[in-house]
């Protein structure tokens, strides 16, 4: 080689700054990180939920309607004395069961007492009167016979003792409503129940017919509700209700309407109806508190597990699976009633079509399902 040849400048590759190949290496890492969730999460969009389905068909329906009420005695009874006077003993107080004839209260005796002696002089002295009325008139009976006195002599004699006889009569009835006051004094049961309500105190004077106590008579008990008067109206004549204890639902009875009050609550738009309760458990006593539930009008509707529902725009819906390509699609519904378990679905589904009735809180429309279990 020519000395005088030029020779050729060298060009070494330098290599890249360290935080440049960081950076590009981030750069493919996330790339490839993010493809590859695409490809998850469309291999993930095409797994169909397992659901359960069940196939809609109208049944039979009778909405039932509980209440709350209290069992009262059919028969409540106000006492109260017949004379006047200052109440002198009380003999009961609230709650206490009573036989008929028992005394509950008395009132002081002294003045129906006095009355009753009273009425016993005049009586006697009626008698005595009679005693010598009838005296007379014999003796002028005789006398007139023999000639030895007039007809007017006898006449008197006869209307004297018609005058006494009647005198006698009028004393006899007033001792006897003399005794009847006196026996008037003391108040007793006229059946046997249980005393519900007391409105007076020993010493306070009454008058007659003055409430002094409230019994509740023995025998078949009421179970009282206040009832919505649509509810009133929604309820077939004379239906059965089944009665509950709400302390114990273990005690129960069956009664029937017995009586609908006929005018409404003004203030709370409620009747009061009354179910007869024929032989009442001995673990219902007054007061205590029951449920009342009743069965309405049967109706044709479906019954769907609570759990297929959901809601599309704010509104009641199911999911309806597409029989070929088991696609959901969700369907609003009108509810009818919610019970125990179950909705009651009044319209929006035709019988035949395949509802979810578990799992539908995993879809979304147009997913795919695969049926774990159908109900038919």
């Amino acid at each position: 080689m020519s000395r005088n040849a030029t020779a050729l400048p060298s060009s070494p590759l330098r290599p890249l700054p360290r935080p440049n190949v960081l950076l590009l290496l981030a750069c493919f890492a996330a790339a490839f990180s993010a493809a590859g969730c695409q490809k998850q999460q469309a291999a993930e969009k095409k797994l169909p939920v397992v659901v359960t389905t069940q196939t809609v068909a109208l049944a039979d329906y009778a909405p039932r309607t509980s209440l709350t009420g209290v069992i009262a005695a059919r028969t409540l009874n106000n006492l109260s004395f017949r004379v006047g006077g200052r109440i002198a003993e009380r003999l009961v107080d609230v709650g206490q069961h009573v036989d008929q004839g028992t005394v509950l209260a008395r009132i002081d005796p002294q003045e129906q007492e006095s009355d009753l002696r009273s009425a016993q002089a005049d009586l006697d002295a009626a008698q005595a009167q009679l005693t010598q009325a009838a005296a007379t008139y014999q003796r002028q009976k005789t006398l007139l016979s023999q000639g030895f006195t007039t007809r007017r002599e006898f006449d008197t004699a006869n209307q004297t003792l018609k005058v006494a006889q009647g005198s006698v009569d009028a004393a006899q009835s007033a001792l006897a409503n003399a005794k009847e006051n006196l026996s008037y004094t003391e108040l007793k049961a006229g059946a046997a129940g249980v005393i519900t309500a007391r409105q007076v105190e020993a010493g306070q004077v009454v008058q007659a017919a003055q409430t002094v106590f409230t019994i509740a008579e023995d025998g078949d008990r009421d179970a009282v509700f206040n009832v919505h008067e649509t509810l009133v109206a929604q309820t077939p004549p004379s239906p059965a209700v089944t009665i509950t204890l709400l302390s114990d639902p273990q005690v129960r009875a069956v009664g029937k309407v017995r009586e609908i009050s006929p005018a409404v609550d003004t203030r709370s738009g409620s009747i009061r109806v009354k179910v007869g309760i024929p032989g009442t458990p001995a673990g219902m006593p007054l007061g205590a508190a029951v449920i009342g539930t009743v069965s309405a009008r049967s109706v044709k509707a479906i019954l769907l597990p609570w759990q297929a529902l959901t809601s599309t725009a704010g509104k009641p819906a199911v999911w309806i699976v597409d029989p070929s390509s088991k696609a959901v699609t969700p369907a609003p519904v009108e509810v009818l009633a919610f019970d125990s378990g179950i909705v009651v679905v009044d319209k929006g589904l035709q019988e035949g079509q395949s509802v979810v009735t578990a799992g539908g809180q995993l879809l979304s429309p147009g997913q795919t399902i695969e049926v774990a279990g159908a109900s038919q």
